[in-house]
């Protein structure tokens, strides 16, 4: 069996899915799949518990796949960005910085959504989509190319033929390993365990990010769960301090998370189960091949600071958008995939080393480094025009 389609899609996580409403929504006929069905429900068994902070550009590409108008109702806005450091000899703030989404812009930083809750909202756009079939539980398999058009095996034994394939199946990539292109790989040692919790004190839409030593405590606000101030927390450290913490009883977890927050928010109560994920830094040596383009974590993979990984991901897809729209009769063509890795290679080799810098400082654990970060961090925001230059990098507007 042989089907058709414009775009053949590999892999179904939120970049994937939002891809195919992109794709879809201009026009394209679109064939997506992804090995797991996706959990859409926060209780659930596998359920996603990460969040993630769609920056200010992020919105444009949202309303181009008729999906902001759906998600606005759900979205923490981010307002101001905190950064605390607890670096002393005890676990206390020292030096505390806020970053204003006002000094740069009417709109906040952007808007914060739980995971699950996004493949949810975005799968139930899909269905709208007639030109559009997503077919969960099932993968990619094999890949053949020529110049004028890709043949895809998928696991059911159905073959599909395309003029383009969008690699966007994780940091394993069956496309782009199939496809020939090499990566780089930096390991940290360490992992993020991701919950979420209550706390008594108001968020007020503030993202804050503690730093002491083996990686950043971050908090970025959820609406209200049950009455109570909600924020999704993503704690970075030595991998094996992190194992040991996600196999506490949910009374000493809460009494260490609450510690690392410095009491920030006061004490924490958890409400979600725990999951871990080890952090990597990694990069592919190209975002394209004959037919194939990368996008996402087959493309880019890195520390969770600054709220990059899927903002790098959504620019990826509204660049080939953007390429493909330009090129309705050379849809995947070789000048256009070479246009792609033009456009977006620099800027993710740039965000990578500048993530793996920070990620380097977050795990400082000798006093002269601490104070060291902390000296930084005051000389950073001292200097306005370089404050607002980082925030405006940091939403990818520069």
């Amino acid at each position: 069996m042989t089907d058709t389609c414009d775009i053949l899609i590999s892999g179904g996580g939120i970049a994937g899915l939002t891809a195919a409403a992109a794709f879809g929504t201009a026009g394209f006929k679109v064939i997506c799949v992804d090995p797991t069905p996706p959990v859409t429900d926060g209780a659930a068994q596998g359920a996603d518990l990460r969040s993630t902070a769609m920056l200010q550009p992020a919105r444009v590409l949202l309303e181009r796949a008729g999906l902001w108008d759906t998600l606005a109702p759900f979205a923490a806005p981010l307002q101001v960005m905190r950064i605390i450091d607890s670096g002393g000899a005890e676990a206390e703030p020292r030096v505390t910085r806020e970053f204003d989404a006002s000094e740069i812009s009417d709109a906040p930083f952007g808007w914060n959504f739980p995971n699950w809750l996004l493949r949810r909202e975005i799968l139930a756009r899909l269905a709208q989509l007639e030109n559009v079939d997503f077919r969960a539980g099932i993968s990619t398999t094999q890949l053949f190319t020529r110049t004028n058009t890709a043949k895809v095996t998928l696991s059911d034994g159905t073959r599909v033929q395309t003029q383009l394939v969008i690699a966007a199946d994780g940091r394993t990539s069956p496309m782009r390993a199939a496809s020939g292109i090499g990566i780089h790989t930096q390991r940290y040692g360490q992992k993020a365990l991701v919950f979420a919790v209550t706390h008594p004190i108001p968020h007020e839409n503030v993202s804050t990010e503690i730093h002491r030593t083996g990686g950043p405590f971050t908090l970025v606000p959820l609406p209200d769960h049950n009455g109570l101030p909600c924020s999704a927390v993503v704690w970075m450290d030595d991998g094996r301090l992190a194992q040991e913490r996600l196999e506490m009883d949910a009374s000493a977890f809460e009494e260490a998370a609450s510690l690392r927050s410095c009491h920030h928010f006061g004490p924490l109560t958890l409400v979600s189960h725990r999951q871990a994920w080890p952090i990597i830094t990694q990069h592919a040596e190209r975002l394209s091949a004959e037919r194939v383009a990368l996008i996402a974590e087959a493309a880019h993979v890195m520390p969770p600071i600054g709220a990059q990984g899927l903002n790098m991901s959504l620019n990826d897809i509204a660049t080939l958008l953007d390429l493909a729209q330009d090129r309705s009769e050379g849809l995947g063509d070789a000048a256009m995939l070479e246009a792609y890795h033009k456009a977006r290679y620099g800027d993710i080799t740039l965000r990578v080393r500048g993530i793996d810098l920070l990620n380097r400082a977050s795990q400082a654990s000798s006093t002269l480094a601490r104070d060291a970060r902390a000296a930084g961090l005051n000389a950073l925001y001292g200097a306005p025009p370089v404050r607002k230059m980082l925030m405006q990098m940091g939403l990818g507007m520069r």
